[in-house]
């Protein structure tokens, strides 16, 4: 388990009946989860002074009720800076518990004593580029949402990245990787965060359990002679940090050797000191 434990600006205030409480800077936001399917003996008063709570509509989808937000607002991690928009669907832009796969390919980048190139696939509004770029490595940024892909230049320009070799590319995932594939073109590193669901490029629906084998083996024939790391993240509760460790198993370590390992990301609940599981990531290293 990887817990993203060293947050400032984000706390996870406590968890009860099917929701978060979670402070962004400033503000408190009520989130629904699904993986909180306890209830809370004793609430802490701060969910009766919350700025905005997000209700599921039963017809599908929600909206953010009692909303005294602003439009956006920022909070940092570490030297990164970050916009936080509440939009459709609960988001706020920003995944919190990332922060502990940030840490870990950082250090990596930071240490490999060359230049490395990288590939973040499914790259939403850039935390995982942002991070990259600030340990030095080169990024191509890719996402098939070109406002999401706007959002991530803002991100990195109020890092101070503004000026960091990282290409932003709008395009389906699947399909930017097959030409590259096509065109020789060869990364360091990957990073991978596709969703559970997705639409394909002529508006076909796919399930990530459907496709998450042919992604991986793919993109892995991207990485260089002389790879660094590959990241593969999931939110798919089907998918199990073993079965994903068995697809970085056939695909990556088997051609590279290394080391892998799998397991689920976490953030810790204040008000109990218990830890929220957030979803599950599968780490490939060349050490």
């Amino acid at each position: 388990m990887w817990v993203a434990d060293k947050w400032k600006d984000y706390t996870l205030l406590d968890t009860s009946e099917g929701n978060r409480l979670e402070r962004w800077g400033e503000y408190i936001l009520v989130r629904p989860d699904p993986q909180v399917i306890w209830k809370t003996p004793e609430k802490v008063p701060e969910w009766k002074r919350a700025n905005a709570r997000y209700e599921r509509s039963s017809s599908g989808g929600g909206q953010w009720d009692a909303n005294r937000l602003p439009e956006s607002w920022k909070i940092r991690y570490g030297e990164l800076t970050f916009l936080i928009r509440p939009m459709g669907f609960k988001h706020t832009g920003l995944f919190p518990e990332q922060a502990a796969n940030w840490d870990w390919f950082s250090e990596l980048i930071r240490n490999a004593g060359r230049p490395v190139k990288v590939l973040n696939l499914f790259a939403y509004t850039g935390g995982a580029t942002a991070a990259a770029a600030k340990a030095g490595a080169s990024v191509v940024h890719v996402d098939a949402a070109k406002n999401m892909v706007a959002q991530a230049r803002e991100n990195l320009a109020l890092s101070g990245l503004a000026d960091a070799p990282v290409r932003y590319i709008v395009d389906d995932c699947m399909k930017f990787v097959e030409r590259e594939i096509r065109r020789g073109n060869t990364y360091d590193a990957v990073i991978m965060d596709p969703p559970s669901y997705g639409r394909g490029p002529n508006r076909e629906v796919w399930k990530l359990e459907d496709c998450v084998d042919a992604l991986v083996e793919r993109s892995s024939r991207l990485l260089s002679g002389d790879p660094l790391f590959f990241l593969v993240n999931s939110y798919t509760t089907g998918l199990s940090p073993l079965t994903m460790q068995y697809l970085m198993q056939i695909h990556v370590a088997s051609r590279f050797g290394g080391t892998l390992e799998s397991g689920e990301l976490a953030l810790p609940v204040k008000a109990t000191g218990g830890l929220l599981p957030c979803g599950a990531s599968s780490r490939w290293s060349a050490r």
